[in-house]
């Protein structure tokens, strides 16, 4: 007589700590807030946004290029499922966002207190943490 002894399994669910998903998601929606409001000014180009591309020597169509990037890649980090696309959403979003850093640092354009210089950077952080925090459902 044979007797087959079954072994019982049980899947260890891994979960995110409550505070760290909690600052994923904060983070997260200030900056797609902060990317679509920047993104539809560009698109709308309202908010002073012709006189930013046009003093550092850009094309005025420029404008419409990166809001449309801007929006595209805040609705890619957003969505759910795709883990591929938002790796590349974020890749973009920081290239764009340190990109515009330095375009106004080689023109020389800083702004009042550098404020055109800073907040690209800011955003890249906030892109940066956004990028750091996110559950491992969001992952590849």
């Amino acid at each position: 007589m044979s007797m087959i002894i079954g072994t019982e399994t049980t899947a260890k669910v891994q979960t995110q700590p409550r505070g760290k998903m909690l600052a994923y998601w904060t983070v997260t929606i200030f900056l797609a807030m902060s990317i679509t409001l920047s993104g539809i000014g560009q698109l709308m180009r309202i908010g002073g946004n012709i006189e930013l591309v046009t003093n550092i020597g850009y094309p005025l169509y420029i404008t419409t290029i990166l809001g449309t990037c801007k929006i595209l890649g805040v609705i890619a980090i957003v969505v759910p499922r795709f883990p591929r696309l938002k790796e590349w959403a974020h890749a973009g979003l920081f290239f764009l966002m340190t990109g515009a850093a330095l375009s106004h640092a080689f023109a020389d354009d800083y702004g009042d207190y550098g404020f055109h210089f800073i907040l690209p950077l800011l955003y890249a952080s906030l892109n940066i943490a956004s990028w750091a925090l996110r559950p491992k459902s969001r992952k590849l």
